[in-house]
């Protein structure tokens, strides 16, 4: 389906190649000031062709807010965005109408839908995340306005060169608690804050692009401020919902929260996070975080902390033996511009995801509060 949330709402529309992308968001509050300049700093972080380790695709990607908004403050009505594709060249992709391309959707679009998209990657391509970008944006700026809700993704590691991930490790958790966006960025494009392998990163890169190869990565992501309470269990739980976000992303092969699998690791005398008393917030905090900022599927109001393996891309310049879609041997050397790593350019889509999995699971707690507030006899 194109459609993701309950309350806040993000239906998203469009081809790698067509005429435009972009999405429709319901569930917008009215009397938000909203205007395409609260939009644009995302998608412009995300657009391709912003240096020489990503597709040489060269698109503006500029937000046109078409309704939903009146003098710059919304309305309360969907609100519809749109980014039109102008750097397109669709018949960069006739080979793919006689062979699939290996690990790529093309062989199982046509088994679900009876067809493809002639060009491109159809709905599959990374072009699809320009809605989500764009409708997370707002996301963002409702859980700025309402909860000082901070979300930072960055790169911590491409191929097998890795930055320190240890939840145990001290410098790592400093680094969450205090990575701001402006330092991922001036880290270069390998988006990296850990200089002792940020030019690791760029020379892995760089030797994949060189071989017409590509080779993956893992986005870190930590979301501070997040109101207590946020989550639905069962099977609505904040770190279940977090997951489905990421693992819908174009190219994702892994999703961990907390400690994740090296919490397997760990006693639980170790890994149990400790409760105390903290003055400052007058409420109960606890002393390690282990648990990535959620227990029992339910926000604590500690960091949340998660990462997101992006796969090498499908899509590369070398030739690979194959079949065609009748079942003929053959040898496909694809065309098109692909980054020879999607993982530096994921960092936006990965925060832009994880604003909307909290601005609905927010509006969600605020209506149960509202309603309890109504019927309670107190």
């Amino acid at each position: 389906m194109s459609t993701f949330g309950t309350v806040f709402r993000v239906t998203t529309y469009g081809e790698s190649h067509c005429k435009s992308v972009g999405c429709i968001v319901d569930g917008v509050p009215p009397g938000l000031k909203l205007t395409e300049d609260d939009i644009q700093p995302q998608l412009t972080r995300r657009r391709p062709g912003q240096s020489k380790l990503s597709t040489p695709r060269n698109e503006k990607d500029r937000v046109e807010i078409q309704s939903g908004t009146e003098n710059g403050v919304t309305l309360g009505s969907p609100i519809a965005m749109m980014v039109k594709n102008e750097d397109h060249r669709p018949n960069d992709y006739s080979e793919t109408d006689l062979y699939p391309r290996p690990s790529h959707a093309d062989w199982t679009y046509i088994q679900k839908y009876g067809t493809k998209s002639s060009s491109g990657g159809g709905r599959s391509s990374a072009r699809e995340t320009i809605g989500r970008v764009a409708a997370g944006a707002i996301a963002e700026k409702i859980l700025f306005k309402s909860n000082k809700v901070e979300i930072v993704a960055f790169v911590s590691s491409i191929g097998a060169i890795s930055m320190n991930r240890n939840p145990l490790d001290e410098d790592f958790i400093q680094t969450l608690k205090t990575i701001t966006r402006e330092e991922v960025d001036a880290a270069g494009p390998v988006r990296c804050p850990d200089p002792k392998v940020r030019e690791l990163m760029v020379k892995e890169i760089e030797h994949y692009r060189d071989s017409k190869d590509s080779i993956g990565g893992i986005v870190t992501c930590v979301i501070r401020n997040c109101p207590i309470g946020i989550g639905e269990p069962c099977f609505d739980k904040l770190e279940a919902k977090l997951a489905h976000a990421m693992l819908s992303l174009p190219a994702t092969k892994g999703f961990e929260f907390g400690s994740g699998f090296l919490g397997t690791q760990i006693p639980g005398s170790k890994h149990n996070d400790a409760f105390y008393y903290d003055e400052e917030t007058s409420r109960l905090r606890t002393r390690t975080n282990n648990s990535g900022g959620i227990q029992g599927g339910i926000s604590n109001g500690e960091d949340i902390y998660f990462s997101v393996a992006f796969k090498s891309a499908a899509t590369i310049s070398q030739e690979q033996e194959t079949a065609t879609y009748d079942g003929k041997d053959g040898v496909l050397a694809a065309r098109g511009r692909h980054d020879p790593s999607v993982t530096p350019r994921a960092v936006p889509i990965v925060e832009a995801m994880a604003a909307l999995v909290l601005v609905d699971q927010f509006l969600l707690q605020k209506a149960r509060e509202s309603v309890s507030a109504l019927v309670s006899d107190d």
